[in-house]
């Protein structure tokens, strides 16, 4: 697979427009940074415009725990 640098800056332009539209998101990652790892569990729930709710969970692997560090690494960078 090649990379693409232009979907990079793509996907760098959409965190930073969702972070935007989003802003507890990022502060909330950050205040349980020392709670995540391998094996925690964080739980979603959706609630349609109707009121239906879906929710679900996922348990974090290493890979998850990175990809959410890194995330709040970049955004401290910035």
């Amino acid at each position: 697979m090649a990379f693409n640098p232009m979907m990079l800056l793509r996907a760098k332009e959409m965190l930073k427009q969702f972070n935007e539209r989003h802003p507890k998101v990022l502060p909330f990652f950050k205040s349980i940074k020392e709670d995540i790892g391998p094996g925690a569990v964080i739980e979603m729930k959706v609630t349609s415009a109707d009121g239906k709710e879906t929710v679900t969970n996922i348990r974090l692997t290493e890979e998850d725990v990175d990809t959410i560090l890194m995330f709040i690494k970049q955004k401290d960078n910035n």
